[in-house]
């Protein structure tokens, strides 16, 4: 049966930590994770940070180190992402695309830890063995915490949710900006456009001078709606435009009254 979505992160980052066959230990910091050993846990730049309360009432403090992604890392990676929608989106819902680990092959990147020396595992704990049942317990509530809020991934790795988003945003709001500025965009300066806006444009073309013997009406436009009545209610539309063409028009020389009585 394949891995629910909400637990996709989880199972993937625990799939790397069990890899190292320590099953006892394992077991143990399932029990305490269980249990509520785990009394805070925070995230932060390369570093996860946990308190975990002994059997015997101690509490020790457990962290677990990764390498953060450099600048330049993290300026390849928001390109692709800014530049596929669908990435843009999750990300902007609050996950990660299912396809980030590809993206991130392509430049020699993983989501997380490869193998042990990737990883950095300290405990203040007495205990000689590394990871710990404290460690360990640590692992299992920081993969809960990755499905509760998979941008905590992002946070591991050097950029935390607001980073990440506001370096998205940019990148988009830069490449809408480029969209918009096409060929027939006008780069005109802002202040010599302003100067020049009450400018009148070019002069239209006088009309031509009717031919001779020709009528000019005002009206004839509603010559179109003859095979069609215009009325609203017991008026009929036709005759009352007729009469206020004809009251705007009449003054001009050569146009008839054209109005006949119904």
């Amino acid at each position: 049966m394949p891995e629910p979505a909400s637990r996709r992160w989880s199972h993937q980052f625990l799939l790397m930590l069990e890899s190292l066959r320590m099953g006892t230990t394992f077991s143990a910091g399932r029990r305490y994770a269980r249990a509520g050993q785990v009394r805070s846990i925070t995230i932060s730049t390369s570093i996860v940070t946990a308190l975990v309360v002994d059997e015997d009432g101690e509490t020790y403090r457990a962290r677990i180190g990764v390498k953060a992604w450099t600048a330049a890392d993290w300026a390849r990676i928001d390109r692709v992402l800014a530049a596929n929608a669908i990435y843009a989106a999750k990300l902007l819902a609050g996950d990660l695309p299912a396809g980030l680990d590809t993206v991130l092959a392509e430049f020699g990147l993983s989501l997380f830890p490869q193998s042990l020396q990737d990883i950095v595992l300290d405990c203040s704990c007495p205990g000689w063995q590394k990871p710990c049942r404290h460690l360990t317990a640590a692992c299992y509530v920081l993969a809960e915490e990755f499905d509760a809020d998979p941008l905590q991934i992002l946070a591991w790795r050097g950029r935390g949710r607001d980073e990440v988003l506001d370096a998205l945003r940019a990148h988009r709001t830069s490449a809408l900006g480029h969209i918009a500025k096409g060929p027939h965009r006008d780069d005109t300066p802002a202040p010599h456009r302003e100067a020049g806006f009450w400018d009148a444009g070019p002069r239209l073309p006088q009309p031509q001078p009717p031919l001779p013997g020709t009528l000019r009406r005002g009206d004839a436009i509603l010559d179109q709606l003859e095979t069609l009545p215009l009325t609203a209610g017991r008026f009929d539309v036709t005759d009352l435009l007729r009469a206020a063409y004809h009251t705007v028009t009449h003054s001009e020389p050569g146009l008839p009254d054209r109005r006949q009585p119904r």
